[in-house]
């Protein structure tokens, strides 16, 4: 269960997370030892998944997002595992998942330009046999884009 000093020092990290020891224990109230057991304690039970840097990716050229939805006839669990590998192995692919509704998947990827994309496309089509729609949307503007989770 996490407590308010808990949810205050994930809210910290979640915007800095090369904030120094010191300056988190004292945003807290604690002393260095006891604010690095908490943080310690917060890996280990996975509330801390990983410490990250954000990218810039339309300073790295990569200045086209795609949404990426994806209807099929299969449903059985290899084709289910073939197809989660496949889409594992695209680096371009920053989020996927299974759905409820109109498509069972969706995607949304990162690429430098349409080209690119169509690249990724022909991968993606050409990998696993069964889809039977794959449509796309192209983002025009990025109005909000976080990884902030509310607390």
């Amino acid at each position: 269960m996490l407590d308010k000093t808990d949810r205050t020092l994930l809210s910290l990290l979640q915007q800095d997370c090369t904030t120094s020891l010191q300056s988190l224990a004292e945003a807290v109230n604690l002393t260095s030892t006891p604010c690095w057991k908490r943080l310690k304690r917060l890996e280990e039970e996975g509330f801390i998944r990983a410490k990250v840097a954000l990218l810039d990716h339309d300073k790295l050229g990569l200045a086209l997002t795609a949404f990426v939805h994806i209807k099929t006839q299969q449903h059985n669990s290899d084709w289910y595992h073939s197809f989660v590998a496949l889409v594992k192995e695209m680096p371009e692919v920053l989020a996927f998942y299974r759905m409820a509704g109109e498509y069972d998947y969706l995607m949304r990827v990162l690429v430098a330009d349409m080209k690119s994309y169509d690249n990724f496309y022909k991968r993606l089509v050409n990998g696993v046999p069964g889809l039977i729609d794959v449509t796309s949307s192209f983002a025009m503007e990025e109005i909000k884009n976080t990884t902030v989770v509310p607390l």
